[in-house]
């Protein structure tokens, strides 16, 4: 169980580390997805804030437990969004925000099945 919950764990921070940083360097895909989503581009850098904090906290997770089951379960809510943000304007790309969705789920599944609920 162990070697799943930090493959998983490692795998969701880095994923979600990524996109932090395509938001926070101003790429233009994440600009053409807040346009899409009629989201003001002001949102960029804090969306991306969100998405590191949540990346450090899994790994952080590590060390403090609780801590790594907040920001996985934060993650999964910042997804949730994004799920409802490309359904609210009729997207159909939602192979990427569900693939994101997937791991940060299955993240806090493992660190609530490696580590229990508290």
């Amino acid at each position: 169980m162990f070697a799943a919950y930090v493959t998983v764990t490692i795998l969701a921070s880095a994923f979600t580390a990524i996109a932090a940083v395509t938001y926070l360097i101003g790429h233009d895909y994440p600009k053409a997805q807040l346009d899409m989503k009629r989201l003001p581009r002001s949102w960029g850098p804090r969306l991306g804030t969100a998405l590191a904090a949540g990346s450090l906290g899994l790994l952080a997770g590590f060390a403090v437990p609780l801590l790594g089951t907040l920001a996985a379960a934060g993650l999964v809510l910042y997804f949730v969004g994004a799920l409802i943000a490309h359904l609210r304007v009729g997207s159909r790309q939602l192979v990427g925000p569900v693939v994101f969705f997937l791991t940060v789920v299955a993240a806090l599944a493992v660190g609530l099945g490696y580590h229990g609920v508290w």
